[in-house]
């Protein structure tokens, strides 16, 4: 059974995933209305699910780290070792 975290990371996933096969599809149908609605959603979902997975769990991503005194993102497990199995 899955945790919340990994609920949650799962749905992370599912739109960031949704985003760049969108992104693609943009790339060859840049005037699609449809096309840009979706992809505009799926952003917003994804900002979303990134700012309630980092506020709950840590960043996704080095970039994302907020360390100002020491580089923490190596202290503990990376996103994908943080339990998830």
């Amino acid at each position: 059974m899955l945790s919340e975290k990994q609920k949650l990371l799962r749905r992370l996933q599912a739109a960031r995933f949704a985003v760049i096969e969108i992104n693609l599809y943009l790339d060859s149908h840049p005037t699609c209305q449809e096309g840009l609605r979706y992809f505009r959603e799926k952003r917003a979902e994804l900002e979303s699910l990134t700012k309630e997975y980092e506020e709950k769990y840590g960043p996704i991503c080095a970039s994302d780290s907020d360390a100002t005194d020491r580089w923490d993102w190596v202290a503990g497990p990376f996103p994908w070792e943080r339990g998830e199995s």
